[in-house]
Formats: structure tokens, sequence, C-alpha cells
């Protein structure tokens, strides 16, 4: 199945720290209740880990929606000790690790006890850039958290953080956009075998930091 194009090309814009400062946190009430209207709303968002050290934040410019009944959700088993995050309300943080060396970080996406959550594949650093190059090893501000594994590596997001309210008061919580989002673009989801043709992957259209195949990201 295609992808939807398009030649605009979003140019970043990074804040000041006392810009970033200001950014409003959005509340549980100002979330969707459905898992694909949360993965779009979701783009453009602020995703924010505030660390002893210093903050660390990004938009966010890439999702994937991963429905009830979805053969390639976590979820589609039931519940278990290592999915009970995904059964949570809507804006709770699940976090696992794949391949023996990756976290992922979701959201949970629908009313308390039904499991569905989004995957947030892709950032645009905004702060905390300097000790994202340290930690991911590159000086290559594209390359920080382009991919969901990097993301999570550059916002130092563990299992720690699993079932954590992102809607809350926590260290790690989601925040309003910094700027108005550019055209959100759709397609199939990435590296999967089971319902592989469902277009459930939004991304913000032309943004140098999304994933994936070029054909899936302009």
């Amino acid at each position: 199945m295609r992808a939807f194009y398009s030649k605009a090309v979003v140019k970043p814009v990074v804040k000041t720290d006392k810009q970033m400062k200001r950014i409003r946190r959005i509340r549980r009430s100002g979330l969707p209740h459905d898992t694909v209207e949360l993965a779009r709303f979701l783009i453009g968002k602020t995703i924010v880990h505030d660390l002893p050290r210093g903050r660390l934040s990004g938009r966010i410019v890439e999702t994937e929606g991963y429905l009830p009944g979805d053969a390639a959700c976590h979820a589609f088993n039931g519940p278990t000790p290592r999915n009970r995050a995904l059964f949570l309300d809507h804006g709770h943080a699940y976090v696992y690790f794949v391949y023996g060396a990756h976290y992922m970080l979701n959201v949970s996406s629908e009313p308390r006890g039904i499991g569905a959550g989004i995957l947030l594949r892709a950032i645009e650093p905004l702060e905390g850039i300097e000790a994202m190059k340290r930690r991911r090893g590159t000086s290559r501000i594209e390359d920080l958290a382009r991919g969901p594994g990097r993301l999570a590596e550059a916002l130092r997001i563990t299992r720690s953080l699993d079932g954590l309210d992102i809607c809350g008061h926590g260290p790690l919580w989601l925040g309003a956009p910094v700027r108005p989002t550019g055209p959100i673009g759709v397609s199939v989801r990435i590296g999967i075998t089971k319902d592989a043709g469902r277009l459930l992957r939004f991304y913000e259209r032309g943004n140098p930091f999304v994933s994936g195949p070029k054909r899936l990201r302009i």
C-alpha cells in the first residue's frame, strides 16, 4: 500500500532553554481516546524527560498505532506482567526491551482495560542535544533519535519508566507543541510482518528526523 507524499520540507527550529521551560504539560483530558486519533495527535507534540543533570526533549515527528485486536500489538494475547501498561488509561508509558539491545517507548492509547498503544518512532531533538550526542556516540543531529531504539537511547528511556503517567507530574511527560505542526503523512508500519498492510504510521512530511526508507518519509 502506498504512502501519501509531499514535497514540503520542515526546517528544524531549536528553542532556547528559557522558551522551553514555559512549555505546557498536556493533561489526559486533552488526549483523544482513540488509538488512531491519538497517534496522529501526537505528531508535533513534545516529549520531555527531566533528569537531575538536565532536561532532554524533542518534537514527536513519527508514530505508529497498534490497535485492539491487532496481531502486531503486544496486547493481542491479553495482559501479562510485561505488557500491563498497555491496559492502563491512555497516556501512560509502555517501555519494553527488544533484540537484547534496545528499549522502545510507547504510549497507552485506549480506556483502562483495553490493550493498545502507540510507538514513538522518531523525535526532532530540542533540549539536551549535547548530552544526546554523547550518549548516542554521534555528532550527526539527524541520527540522534531517528528510529525507536535511537529515540529511547537519546532520551535515556529504561524499564524504570514503564507504567509512568506521562500526563502527570513525573519526570517523563507530554508537552504542547513548540511550533506549528507541518502536513502529516500516513503510511504502512515499518518492520512488522503481522497486519502489515494497515495505514497506521503517521509522520511530519519533509521532516529530516523521520525514520524509514525515503519513499515512506517524504
